[in-house]
């Protein structure tokens, strides 16, 4: 059994002097023992359960045929892996073991991560391409045709390597042109990156500044193993390559290695040294034949001019004297110009009969006026009788309603022996009820109002019954009812 030496106070049981230690002391122990002991490991194993927090901390499980194993990547240490974990990836995972106390379990801390062998790199270039491809970044209608002759062309490779001279020497041996180096790894930890951000910094340059734009950009590595070329296999260069405006050459390799940066690239060349060739031209060769053709359309412009001119001597041999043509221009336009002040005459005679034609049958605008003010006195006449009848039968309508109004006015009720008893805010008292001793009231009569005063109690008194008259057993006639109706 190990000893795990801890500095700490220990509480004895009686009869018994082994130390009782606490959860966190033995957690702290066992981390310090596991973190001293394996402080740089590296381990194979698939990668599982892989998860990217919100945080950028990333989580997974490393696992092989018996045994797991949590692992952690710290968000600082995720943006700088050369390889994007996957599941069912084997990869190996450089860095330190620990425990996590609030697990009781031990992880590794990833500090980098490379695909395990050959085979998986090649299963996870073929998994790439497919998806890349899915997304129509490589399809043809995509790719723009490269400049015959650039004015200038971007470069992106390592600026120490030999790729870089050869590409330079055999521009030029060709055609020498204006070259812009964007220097970048072109391995290793943050290739890709750099690799990408070269390509979109040429096409960010803008026209007529003062760093002049590349019309053509090449992006160049020498030979290498699977691994020494997978920079050029990640998503971020595929992509940059994809978006270039600026059409793009690819040269990564030898003539058999292969990349997925050149199915998205306008051109693949085999080689830098060919990227180059297919690049620009042959100076010479071209000076030549631009001679060749300055001499050919020398002889063809004299050859046309030749013909031209016997056509012309030809076309002069059949063509009148041009003193006859100017003769019989002339008398032709004598003989027009008489003809034309004549008819000039009869058109004018024409016109002038054919005014007093219409003017014959033209209605003088007096009389039209005259007219025209006859019908609107007549239209102002029926309106004025129309409004007078109108205003006629609105008056007897008035007045019609005037009489009913009357006749249901309450002073009429006044007239008739009734009085209208109000209290001291004008309104209307209906029943004795509603009055109360010293209480102050006005009477309207037929002729005026009166102020009073209630005194005494209301109590009210009960009805006299009058003694049935013959007059009342008598059914009344409706014609003689009072057409203004009893107010009791």
């Amino acid at each position: 059994m190990t000893d795990i030496p801890i500095d700490i106070d220990q509480d004895e049981m009686p009869g018994d002097n082994r130390p009782i230690f606490s959860i966190s002391e033995i957690s702290q122990a066992l981390k310090r023992t596991v973190e001293e002991n394996f402080s740089h490991v590296r381990v194979r194993g698939e990668i599982s359960r892989y998860t990217l927090a919100r945080s950028g901390h990333m989580y997974m499980t490393l696992k092989d045929e018996n045994s797991v194993l949590d692992a952690v990547c710290w968000r600082g240490t995720v943006s700088r892996l050369a390889v994007t974990p996957e599941d069912g990836m084997e990869v190996i995972a450089t860095g330190r073991l620990t425990t996590y106390p609030g697990r009781s379990n031990y992880q590794i801390v990833i500090e980098q991560l490379e695909v395990a062998g050959e085979g998986a790199l090649l299963k996870l270039l073929e998994d790439r391409r497919k998806k890349l491809l899915a997304e129509g970044l490589f399809a043809e209608e995509r790719k723009k045709p490269l400049p015959y002759l650039p004015g200038c062309i971007g470069v992106v490779t390592s600026p120490t390597g030999a790729v870089i001279r050869d590409i330079l020497h055999r521009l030029d041996d060709r055609f020498p042109s204006h070259v812009l180096l964007w220097p970048t790894n072109v391995q290793g930890e943050g290739a890709a990156e750099q690799i990408a951000a070269g390509i979109e910094a040429f096409n960010r340059i803008s026209e007529g500044g003062d760093v002049a734009r590349p019309d053509l950009i090449i992006v160049a590595r020498g030979g290498g193993s699977l691994e020494d070329l997978w920079s050029f296999n990640e998503e971020v260069v595929v992509r940059a390559a994809a978006a270039s405006d600026i059409p793009l050459i690819s040269a990564v390799g030898h003539e058999t290695d292969t990349t997925l940066i050149d199915f998205a690239s306008d051109k693949r060349a085999p080689t830098p040294t060919a990227a180059a060739e297919m690049a620009v031209p042959v100076r010479a060769d071209l000076m030549a034949a631009i001679a060749d053709d300055g001499v050919r359309l020398q002889r063809a412009m004299n050859r046309s001019l030749e013909e031209h001119n016997r056509e012309i001597e030809g076309l002069a041999r059949g063509l009148p004297d041009p003193r006859r043509l100017a003769e019989e221009a002339t008398q032709r336009l004598d003989d027009r110009s008489e003809r034309l002040l004549n008819a000039k005459g009869i058109y004018f005679d024409g016109l002038a009969s054919d005014v007093a034609r219409l003017a014959a049958g033209l209605v003088s605008p007096a009389q039209q006026i005259a007219a025209k003010e006859n019908e609107l006195k007549g239209q102002v006449r029926a309106w004025q009788r129309g409004l007078t009848t109108f205003v006629e039968h609105k008056t007897h309508e008035l007045e019609r309603w005037n009489l009913k109004l009357e006749g249901l006015s309450f002073q009429r009720v006044l007239d008739r022996g009734f009085a209208l008893v109000t209290d001291d805010q004008g309104q209307p008292v209906l029943t004795a009820a509603a009055t109360e001793p010293g209480m102050d009231i006005g009477i309207q009569f037929r002729d005026g109002d009166v102020n009073a005063t209630v005194s005494g109690e209301n109590s009210p008194k009960p009805k006299k019954k009058k003694a049935p008259s013959k007059a009342s057993k008598k059914p009344k006639d409706a014609s003689h009812e009072d057409p203004q109706g009893s107010l009791l």
